[in-house]
């Protein structure tokens, strides 16, 4: 049967980090990626122009539930990205009402280095809070939350397609 599967993992080193470095916008484009096995190999032509938001804090974070439903005979694979923005400003606020208007799509890159493509399919639909908090030191500034959905797990960019993908930051 296709969906059998056909290898298992070993122990894994304690060498990981959890939480993200970066977050790659870009508008939706068909096919963003020639994508075999799940790997990411090649960026579509029609991708010209990203924009990269650098993350910081322990707020940034991927979470992608997939789920089989054997009466259906589905599988769809939730993905919900978080990422705060701090401080308010007239510029940010300008493209985050863009953002959530359009159907952009992402990648995540974490911060082991890995790069994963969201909303490949059909775009990420967000919600943005805007927040001044109460206190002094309360956060300042914007949650977004972005939920798309798609039938696996995110596909990884591999090296020669990371390179690629970062030369089409502006």
């Amino acid at each position: 049967m296709s969906c059998d599967i056909s290898a298992g993992r070993l122990r894994q080193c304690k060498s990981q980090l959890g939480g993200n470095a970066n977050l790659y916008l870009y508008n939706f484009i068909e096919d963003p990626f020639t994508i075999l096995a799940d790997v990411a190999t090649a960026v579509n032509i029609g991708l010209t122009s990203v924009y990269k938001f650098e993350l910081e804090g322990d707020g940034n974070t991927l979470e992608e539930s997939l789920v089989g439903d054997r009466n259906a005979g589905t599988a769809v694979n939730t993905q919900t990205l978080t990422f705060l923005l701090k401080k308010i400003d007239p510029t940010i606020s300008a493209q985050l009402n863009l953002l959530a208007k359009g159907y952009p799509q992402a990648v995540v890159e974490d911060r082991n280095g890995v790069f994963h493509a969201l909303g490949v399919d059909d775009g990420i639909d967000f919600t943005i809070v805007q927040s001044t908090g109460g206190a002094k030191a309360d956060f300042n500034g914007y949650t977004n939350t972005g939920v798309s959905t798609t039938g696996s797990l995110s596909p990884k960019l591999d090296a020669a397609t990371v390179t690629a993908f970062k030369t089409l930051v502006v």
